[in-house]
């Protein structure tokens, strides 16, 4: 009986120092979030302002041009808080990524009732990184209901610094004037591309009815949104007798790095047009894409994680088929067509935005195979020659621990030595070109360039330039492919950029 009291006040004592272990991690944990709402204003930051008014304090009247009003209840937006310091003066919160506080990057919120001549300037208070091109001549874009081009904000008035009014974090802040009184105005970290506008440009693809395009549903998200995959390759003409090579794009497993999808766009636009290097590829190529690896943290604008928290580039070993739905059901697509012998996974390119770093550039696998790594280098090297605004300087081959659940480290361990899985990485900002002394800023034309010159890169990586019966420029204008889907998308941006300097140490940086 004594033992056994011993044995129960032994069990007692360890479950008590347990829980007192677990209590302490809990008000740490505690700690850590209350420290991290004090910085970023998360404790009121729970979802999207909702045409909020922000009047001076102790106003109670009528609403009042110029009493503004912020609004992000909106697909894709993020503004969680307003603060009125002025008349003229307001601080803005984003609101964190659903379920995760960590990441606060990404803003897209509209302003109305506006004054005509209006200045205002807002301050963005609680980014949660403090690396960014806004350092170096980066600014939002904006755009109104009577002006719906996309713009960048002139450099000149927009400062990032160190604010002592908020604990000496970075502080992005713009002034702008407001001109037309009938106008919503709408502001967002780059260029905004939706969850909607991807399936009004699936479908108008689908109505097209072309023989070489397959599009279907390949799961469903959390919030049961569509996972789509498109095939792109004319079946007849590939020989049934040989091996397959096939290509595999994913984009957006990252819902707030936008220009992923303008450059997926543009590697789609070029593939199904009726260029003769796009139709060369497609006899000899398999294009399987998919363009959003994350419609749920798109749609509810968040910068890097899904509804649920998930940084998703980070669970490719094991994904969850409840819990990561759309990266399970690709990872198992990517496995079974690895395991058929009729097809050669060649390629496997996952494309992202980049938020400290310039151009276009890649990051890819080391391996001890020397020239498996020579054989490695030769895609980047022939993009650099056929996209200006692609650094294959900026472009590196890594190992890093902390990208081990990465899809490009992850399936680069996978696959065989034949294959090569490569992240494509695009700067929100700009790219600076041989010879150039300032960096030209980026529009949604340019990022979709960027993408066509990656699918034309494809017909030099396979040598296949004797097949093509015209001689094709090796650099391909934005018409080359305009004028052969009949497509229309100018993108202008309007942005100036500071001058900056080549920043090669910095791709520590996660992507």
């Amino acid at each position: 009986m004594e033992k056994t009291l011993l044995r129960c006040c032994g069990n007692a004592q360890r479950a008590s120092a347990a829980r007192k272990q677990m209590e302490r991690k809990m008000e740490n944990t505690v700690r850590d979030v209350e420290a991290d709402s004090e910085a970023g204003g998360e404790d009121a930051l729970v979802g999207n302002v909702n045409k909020l008014m922000v009047s001076p304090p102790g106003y109670s009247g009528v609403q009042r041009k110029g009493h503004l009003v912020f609004d992000a209840c909106f697909e894709s937006g993020n503004l969680g808080r307003v603060d009125y310091i002025s008349d003229f003066e307001f601080d803005l919160f984003i609101r964190p990524d659903t379920c995760n506080p960590r990441f606060r990057v990404w803003f897209n919120f509209t302003v109305e009732n506006v004054r005509e001549t209006q200045r205002v300037i807002f301050n963005v208070v609680n980014f949660s990184k403090t690396k960014s091109l806004y350092r170096d001549g980066m600014s939002p874009v904006v755009k109104s209901t009577s002006r719906p081009q996309w713009q960048r904000l002139p450099a000149k008035n927009v400062y990032y610094y160190r604010c002592p009014d908020h604990r000496r974090n970075y502080v992005m802040s713009f002034a702008f004037c407001f001109d037309r009184e009938d106008d919503v105005y709408q502001f967002a970290y780059c260029y905004p591309y939706t969850y909607t506008r991807l399936q009004h440009y699936l479908a108008s693809l689908e109505r097209r009815n072309l023989p070489y395009l397959q599009r279907e549903q390949l799961g469903l998200s959390v919030q049961q949104r569509r996972l789509d995959l498109l095939t792109i390759t004319n079946s007849g003409h590939v020989n049934s007798e040989r091996e397959k090579k096939l290509v595999f794009l994913t984009a957006r497993v990252h819902p707030g790095e936008s220009p992923a999808s303008f450059i997926c766009q543009g590697v789609i636009d070029f593939l199904v047009s009726q260029h003769p290097v796009a139709q060369i590829l497609r006899d000899h190529v398999i294009f399987k894409v998919v363009p959003m690896l994350n419609p749920d943290g798109v749609y509810l604008g968040n910068y890097r994680c899904s509804l649920m928290g998930f940084d998703l580039n980070r669970h490719w070993q094991d994904p969850s088929p409840w819990a990561h739905p759309t990266l399970h059901a690709v990872k198992q697509l990517i496995v079974q067509m690895n395991q058929d012998p009729r097809v050669s996974l060649e390629f496997y390119i996952d494309v992202h935005a980049h938020s400290t770093m310039l151009n276009g550039f890649m990051y890819g696998n080391v391996f001890e195979d020397e020239e498996r790594v020579q054989r490695q280098a030769v895609f980047p090297r022939l993009l650099c020659q056929n996209a200006p605004d692609f650094s294959f300087s900026n472009t590196s081959f890594n190992r890093d621990v902390v990208k081990a659940g990465t899809g490009r480290r992850f399936l680069g361990g996978l696959l065989d030595d034949t294959s090569y899985c490569y992240t494509l990485e695009v700067s929100f900002y700009s790219y600076m070109t041989a010879g150039s002394t300032a960096p030209v800023p980026y529009s949604e034309e340019s990022y979709m360039k960027l993408g066509r010159n990656v699918a034309r890169t494809f017909l030099d990586y396979y040598k296949l330039n004797n097949l093509i019966k015209d001689n094709i420029p090796h650099q391909l204008r934005s018409t080359d492919v305009m004028s052969q889907t009949g497509k229309n998308n100018p993108g202008r941006g309007a942005g100036i950029g500071r001058n900056t300097v080549d920043r090669e140490k910095e791709k520590s940086v996660r992507h």
